[in-house]
C-alpha cells in the first residue's frame, strides 16, 4: 500500500471537502471550512495537479495493484471531481459580477464607462502563479506614517512607475476582526491591478485590538483619508477622486467611512479635515455586533447600517455564499437597506461558492471582482452619468 500516496490523497480530500461543501454551521465545522478550504476553494488547479501528480508517480513506482491502492484512486478521482465544481464555481464568477454591475448601473451602463477595461485574464498567474503578485510597472513605496500609532499607524502607496499624474485613489483596509492584519496581505491584485492603470492604491495599518476599541479603529481610517487630502498630491494622486475600500472588518471600515463624511465623532483633533469619499468597495464585510460589546451598546454604533442615509456615495458589495466567518445573509440585508435609502448606485455580486477571503490569490473568483470594481470605478468616474438610472427600489 503506497503510503504517501495514501495520505496526499487524504489531505485534498479533506480540504476539497471544506471547498466545495464548506458547511458553515455550526461554528467549529465553519472555522475548518475557512481553514482547510480556502486554498482549495480559490485555486483549485494547484489540487487537481498534486492529485495527477502523485497519482503518476504511484503508477509509474507499481504501487496501484493493491485493493487498498485502487480504492485510494477512486477517492483521488472523487476529490478532482470536487475540485473541478469549485473550479466551475469561481469561472462563473464573472457572469455574476456582469449581472450585479447590470442591475446596480443600468442596463446602459457601459456606454458610460470612456475608459479601456481588462478583455483577459491573467491565466498565467491563475493557473501556475496565484501567490505571485509583484508587476514590473507597479512600484509600493512602503512604511509611511500618517498618525503616531507607531507601525499600526503605517501606510503602503502603490503606483505606477514613473509616477502617474492626478490618479484617481483607492484607500483599502486590511481584515482581522480588528484584532490582526496586516496591510500587506490582502487584495494585492486589486491594488497592483488599479496602480497599473494609473490609480494610486493606500493600504494601511491600524489599531487592533487590545491596542484599542471602537471608535479607535475607525478614527485610524478618517486619518488615512485626511492624509491623502494633504498629502496625495505629492504622490501622483488626485484626493478628489477617492474610493475606499476594505475586506471583512476592514469592509465594516470602509462602509463607514462612506457613510460618515467629515463625522466629528470619527474626528477628534481634526474635524475640519474632509474625509468624503467618491465610491466605496467591501469585500466579504462583517456587518455583525462588534466583538466583545455588550447588547445594548450605546452610541456611536459601530456598524455602518446605523449611518444609512439618502446622500450615501455608490457601493460596491461583493460577498460569498459559503462564507463561514462573516454571513452572506447579513452582507445581502445591508446591500438591501442602501438599495432602499440611497439615492445613488448600489452594486450586489453574490459570489457562487465564495469563501472568506477570496481576495487572497490571482484566483478566477477574485480575478472577476477586480474587472467588475474596474468597471464600477470607470462608471463612478464617467462625466455625465445618469443617477436616476442606477436607482434600486
Amino acid at each position: 500500500m503506497p503510503i504517501g500516496y495514501l495520505v496526499t490523497t487524504a489531505l485534498l480530500a479533506w480540504c476539497t471537502f471544506f471547498a466545495v461543501v464548506a458547511p458553515r454551521r455550526p461554528r467549529p465545522l465553519a472555522s475548518l471550512s475557512f481553514w482547510f478550504g480556502l486554498i482549495l476553494n480559490e485555486v483549485p488547479f494547484l489540487g487537481i495537479y498534486a492529485l495527477v501528480a502523485c497519482t503518476a508517480l504511484a503508477a509509474a513506482q507499481g504501487d496501484l495493484g493493491s485493493l487498498g491502492a485502487k480504492a485510494t484512486v477512486g477517492v483521488a478521482v472523487v476529490t478532482a471531481a470536487g475540485l473541478a465544481v469549485s473550479a466551475w464555481r469561481g469561472l462563473r464568477t464573472d457572469q455574476v459580477v456582469g449581472r450585479a454591475l447590470e442591475q446596480g448601473l443600468g442596463t446602459g451602463w457601459r456606454e458610460r464607462v470612456h475608459v479601456p477595461l481588462r478583455r483577459h485574464r491573467p491565466w498565467v498567474r491563475i493557473l501556475l502563479l496565484p501567490g505571485f503578485f509583484w508587476r514590473r510597472d507597479v512600484e509600493r513605496i512602503p512604511n509611511i506614517g500618517y498618525g503616531d500609532a507607531g507601525r499600526r499607524n503605517l501606510l503602503d502607496v502603490y503606483r505606477r512607475r514613473g509616477a502617474p499624474q492626478s490618479g484617481p485613489v483607492l484607500v483599502y483596509f486590511h481584515g482581522g476582526g480588528y484584532a490582526s492584519g496586516a496591510k500587506n496581505r490582502e487584495a494585492r491584485p486589486l491594488l497592483y491591478r488599479l496602480a497599473g492603470q494609473g490609480w494610486v492604491c493606500i493600504s494601511a495599518n491600524y489599531r487592533l485590538r487590545p491596542q484599542t476599541t471602537f471608535p479607535g479603529h475607525q478614527i485610524d481610517a478618517k486619518k488615512v483619508i485626511a492624509w491623502v487630502r494633504e498629502h496625495g498630491v505629492e504622490y501622483g494622486a488626485d484626493p478628489s477622486r477617492l474610493f475606499v475600500a476594505g475586506s471583512s472588518a476592514g469592509s465594516n471600515m470602509a462602509g463607514l467611512c462612506a457613510l460618515t463624511p467629515n463625522d466629528p465623532a470619527f474626528q477628534p483633533g481634526f474635524e475640519s479635515a474632509d474625509t468624503s469619499v467618491t465610491a466605496a468597495i467591501c469585500l466579504y464585510g462583517y456587518y455583525g455586533r462588534y466583538f466583545g460589546d455588550p447588547p445594548d451598546e450605546p452610541p456611536p454604533p459601530p456598524q455602518p447600517q446605523g449611518y444609512i442615509h439618502p446622500g450615501a456615495p455608490p457601493f460596491l458589495i461583493a460577498h460569498g455564499t459559503k462564507d463561514a466567518l462573516a454571513t452572506v445573509e447579513a452582507a445581502r440585508h445591508f446591500a438591501g437597506q442602501l438599495r432602499r435609502i440611497s439615492d445613488n448606485a448600489v452594486v450586489y455580486a453574490e459570489l457562487p461558492g465564495g469563501q472568506h477571503s477570496f481576495d487572497a490569490f490571482h484566483s478566477p473568483r477574485f480575478e472577476a471582482v477586480v474587472d467588475g470594481v474596474e468597471a464600477f470605478a470607470a462608471w463612478v468616474l464617467a462625466p455625465q452619468r445618469a443617477p436616476d438610472s442606477a436607482r434600486q427600489v
